[in-house]
């Protein structure tokens, strides 16, 4: 999705289920709006949290008029087959997108290719299959002139200039997790979860406060490590990524508490944003 806006809406890293939340991003062009809908990996889940994301990969069966299934040359199909059930019996067209084609390399790489293109096909007899590269952008304009043929035609939904359709606060909550995820192992970045205290921008600068949340003490000294290093290391990569992204100067200060088992209360999870009600 980053690639089709040409903006970095939805924080990426080489982790699984890195993204957590349904996010929009919105194409705007004199005669075209584009609103794409990244949602979290599809998955089985063993926690409420999970149960969420499962929540936002299936609402886009409901309001989607192009539905994008991007997998990948290493992902098995066989664990997501449920889901591919459901995606099979959509009334709307449907892409598959083989992305990481990149990765295919030597004499061999057209013939796996294929291989792969016939195996999905053989799931999804009624997809359009598209290799393509994300990373390397190969692809990926003829991907947005499909797009733009199978769409049908209706009033723009967004404001013109708008981008997204989430909050800044969210963004510095996904940069903060994203650097989590990067510097952290095992399951310390899926126990983690922010929260934007404080966001007061001026002119000239933007302060902001942030909770890091983890479910356990032990947790809570690894995020800080050896004398606060740790969480200085993040803090100072999310600085930087927020200035980015804000193209400004930015104010920030984080700090760690427990919540214990977050991820399946769903009162806390409801004051993060996943709407379990």
């Amino acid at each position: 999705m980053n690639q089709l806006v040409g903006e970095r809406i939805s924080i990426a890293t080489f982790k699984a289920q890195t993204t957590r939340h349904r996010i929009m991003g919105i194409v705007n062009t004199d005669d075209m709006q584009i609103v794409f809908s990244d949602t979290p990996g599809v998955l089985k889940p063993n926690y409420k949290l999970q149960e969420s994301m499962l929540a936002f990969s299936e609402s886009a069966l409901q309001d989607a008029d192009v539905l994008l299934y991007v997998t990948d040359v290493v992902e098995t199909p066989e664990k997501n087959m449920e889901f591919l059930e459901k995606v099979q019996k959509m009334k709307i067209p449907v892409i598959l997108l083989i992305n990481k084609i990149d990765e295919l390399a030597g004499d061999t790489s057209q013939a796996r290719l294929g291989e792969i293109v016939e195996k999905w096909h053989a799931l999804l007899p009624n997809a359009e299959i598209l290799p393509i590269s994300a990373k390397n952008k190969f692809g990926v304009d003829m991907l947005l002139k499909r797009i733009q043929e199978l769409l049908p035609e209706s009033p723009a939904f967004f404001d013109k200039d708008q981008l997204t359709d989430k909050p800044a606060r969210f963004f510095v909550s996904e940069i903060i997790r994203e650097k989590i995820l990067l510097y952290y192992d095992k399951e310390i970045p899926y126990s983690v979860e922010v929260r934007v205290e404080r966001f007061k921008e001026t002119e000239k600068h933007i302060h902001i406060n942030a909770i890091i949340y983890v479910e356990r003490d032990s947790q809570k000294g690894i995020i800080i490590g050896h004398q606060g290093m740790a969480l200085k290391k993040v803090s100072t990569e999310a600085r930087k990524s927020l200035e980015k992204f804000f193209a400004k100067p930015i104010f920030l200060e984080t700090f760690v508490k427990v919540d214990k088992d977050w991820r399946s209360s769903e009162r806390e999870l409801n004051s993060f944003g996943y709407n379990l009600d």
